[in-house]
C-alpha cells in the first residue's frame, strides 16, 4: 500500500477573499454614500413636492375667496336694494309705466306656468330616452352617435335653442308668441341635461339588482319599473330640478321667440302671450329711472328665492327617495 503514512484526512482549502480588506471597505463606504445621497434626494424631492402642494392649495383658496367675496358683495348690495321693495302690492300689482305702482304679478305667474309646462314636457321624454339608451338600446355605433349628440347638445348656447324655437314652434307650427311655444323651447333646452342625469342615475343601479329580478322571472319592463327606476329616482329628480332651475332663469331663448316684457294680465291659456321674471328684470334694468332699478332688485330677490326653493325641493326629494330605498 503506497502513499504518505503521515497524510491525514483530506482538508478543505481556505476560502480566499479576492477583494482585499481595504478595497472592500472602500466599496462599502461608497455604497453607504450612494444610499445616503438617494435618501437625501428623496427627502428633498418630497419636501419640494410638499411645498408646491401647499402653494397650490393657497392659490386655490385665494381663487375661491375671490369668487365668494365678490358674490357676497353683490348679494349684499342686492339685498340692500331689493328687500325694501318686497311687499304684497309688489307681488299683486301688474307692470306699470309708473315705477311706484309697478309689480311682478304677471311675470311671476308666467314663470310658474313656464316651469310647470316645461317639467311636464321634458321630464317624461328625457327619462324615457335615458331608460331606452341604458336598458334597451343595443351597444353599437348608432347608440354611440346618439350619446355623442346628446352630450354636445348639453353644451350648446341657449340662444341657439331660441333660434330653433323661433323657426320650429313660433313660425313652423304656427304657435306664435304663446306660452306653449316658450315651454317647448325651454324643454328642448334642458332635455339633454335631464337625459344625461337620468342615464347616470340608471347606470348607478347595481347590476345584481337586475340579475336578481330576472332570476325571479321578472320581465325587462318589470325590472325597469319596479327596481331600476325607484332606485334611480333620487338622481333623476335632482338632475331634473337643477335643469328646471336653469330654465327659470333663461332670458335669451324667450327673447328670440318674441316673449313680450310689458303685460298687464296673466295668461289664461296655452296660446296666450306671457312674460317671465328674467324678461321683466331685463326690461326694468334697461330703463333710465332709478326707481325701476330698485324694482328690478326686488324681482331678482324673488327669482333667487324661487331658485333656492327649487334646490331645496331637490335635496328633500333626493333624501326622501334614498330613505325609502
Amino acid at each position: 500500500m503506497s502513499g504518505d503514512p503521515q497524510a491525514g484526512p483530506e482538508q478543505e482549502a481556505p476560502v480566499v477573499d479576492p477583494v482585499p480588506t481595504g478595497a472592500r471597505a472602500a466599496v462599502i463606504q461608497s455604497e453607504v454614500r450612494e444610499a445616503v445621497a438617494v435618501d437625501l434626494s428623496a427627502s428633498g424631492l418630497a419636501r419640494t413636492r410638499k411645498i408646491q402642494g401647499a402653494i397650490f392649495g393657497v392659490v386655490c383658496l385665494l381663487a375661491t375667496l375671490v369668487g365668494v367675496v365678490a358674490l357676497f358683495i353683490l348679494f349684499q348690495d342686492l339685498l340692500r336694494d331689493g328687500v325694501p321693495q318686497l311687499s304684497l302690492d309688489f307681488i299683486r300689482n301688474f307692470a306699470s309705466r309708473i315705477p311706484e305702482r309697478a309689480g311682478i304679478h304677471s311675470p311671476l305667474v308666467g314663470s310658474i306656468y313656464i316651469v310647470i309646462l316645461t317639467a311636464l314636457i321634458a321630464f317624461p321624454v328625457a327619462v324615457a330616452a335615458a331608460v331606452y339608451l341604458e336598458e334597451y338600446a343595443p351597444k353599437n355605433w348608432v347608440t354611440r352617435l346618439i350619446q355623442l349628440n346628446i352630450a354636445n347638445l348639453a353644451g350648446v348656447p341657449s340662444i341657439v335653442y331660441g333660434i330653433l324655437g323661433l323657426a320650429l314652434f313660433v313660425r313652423g307650427l304656427g304657435l306664435g308668441r304663446s306660452l306653449i311655444a316658450g315651454a317647448l323651447t325651454l324643454s328642448i333646452l334642458i332635455l339633454p341635461v335631464i337625459v344625461i342625469a337620468a342615464q347616470e342615475a340608471v347606470r348607478a343601479v347595481p347590476s345584481s339588482i337586475r340579475e336578481a329580478a330576472y332570476g325571479l322571472g321578472a320581465t325587462r319592463w318589470q325590472v325597469v319599473r319596479h327596481q331600476v327606476l325607484p332606485m334611480a329616482m333620487p338622481g333623476i329628480m335632482t338632475g331634473t330640478i337643477l335643469a328646471l332651475s336653469r330654465a327659470v332663469g333663461e332670458t335669451a331663448p324667450l327673447i328670440m321667440i318674441g316673449a313680450v316684457t310689458f303685460i298687464a294680465f296673466t295668461p289664461q291659456g296655452l296660446t296666450d302671450q306671457f312674460t317671465v321674471l328674467p324678461l321683466q328684470i331685463y326690461d326694468w334694468i334697461s330703463r333710465p329711472q332709478e326707481a325701476y332699478r330698485m324694482k328690478a332688485a326686488g324681482a331678482i330677490v324673488v327669482l333667487l328665492a324661487i331658485l333656492m326653493t327649487m334646490n331645496g325641493v331637490a335635496i328633500y326629494l333626493r333624501n326622501r327617495f334614498q330613505t325609502r330605498r
